[in-house]
């Protein structure tokens, strides 16, 4: 486990998110980027999460392909929770990176991609 302040990870998040490219950030509007220590229990049971199981991050929100035009007031909320990543990690590298790739992989369900879709891109 790497300890780090909540200030560092979202300074970390925000690093991560300036650094992707432009094609995967220049289409987000209305979204909220949300620091969380762990998902609440709510995330876990819409998720089916077992005990044993956690979430890096979570994507709430109507996905851009689903929309048809239909506009949205409340922002779609990408959540990354601290605890489940700090616990994966062991340096502010790999922090960086697991963060990097967590913040990725939210917003390309932003876009409407699935899982088997994240992985043969990724």
């Amino acid at each position: 486990m790497f300890e780090v302040s909540d200030e560092r990870f979202q300074e970390l998040m925000n690093e991560a998110l300036a650094s992707l490219p432009d094609v995967q950030t220049e289409n987000l509007k209305n979204v909220a980027f949300l620091l969380e220590q762990e998902p609440t229990e709510e995330q876990r049971q819409r998720n089916n999460l077992k005990p044993y199981q956690t979430l890096l991050g979570l994507y709430e929100g109507v996905p851009l392909v689903q929309r048809q035009g239909m506009q949205t007031t409340l922002p779609d909320r990408i959540t990354l929770f601290k605890r489940p990543i700090t616990e994966m990690v062991h340096s502010e590298a790999e922090l960086k990176e697991q963060i990097r790739h967590t913040m990725w992989h939210e917003i390309a369900h932003y876009y409407g991609l699935d899982h088997p879709q994240i992985h043969s891109l990724e």
